[in-house]
């Protein structure tokens, strides 16, 4: 389920901040779905559980999860979240648009991209 990249150079917490971040908005773990304690998720990685608290306290902040006093941690609902992530593509994708014609890249070449990128993820 995660997996850390300890050539990567971002700080592990991150890593797994975002994969279960990704693992949350791709449906795999849905609403309300219990996430691994943090001694048994630090135990499988073979990190400190200090890192997986501080990546569960980092995924509650930004209100993917939720904290149940005594029970543990669980997948808040997605539905927002996941707004907000296509939100931020559509984003990303209006400033690529801008730096492209900045560019010359014309308006058929453009699409064309987009379409072969959709393509090949069918």
């Amino acid at each position: 389920m995660i997996v850390i990249d300890y050539k990567d150079r971002r700080p592990i917490y991150e890593q797994i901040v975002e994969r279960f971040q990704e693992l949350i908005l791709k449906g795999i773990l849905g609403a309300d779905t219990q996430l691994p304690s943090v001694r048994n998720l630090a135990m499988e990685l073979s990190i400190n559980p200090n890192t997986i608290q501080k990546a569960y306290t980092e995924l509650e902040r930004q209100g993917y999860t939720y904290s149940v006093k005594g029970k543990g941690s669980f997948i808040a609902e997605t539905d927002i979240l996941l707004k907000k992530k296509k939100d931020e593509i559509l984003e990303a994708a209006t400033l690529l648009v801008k730096v492209a014609k900045e560019y010359g890249v014309s308006k058929d070449e453009f699409i064309n991209a987009i379409s072969n990128g959709f393509k090949e993820e069918a």
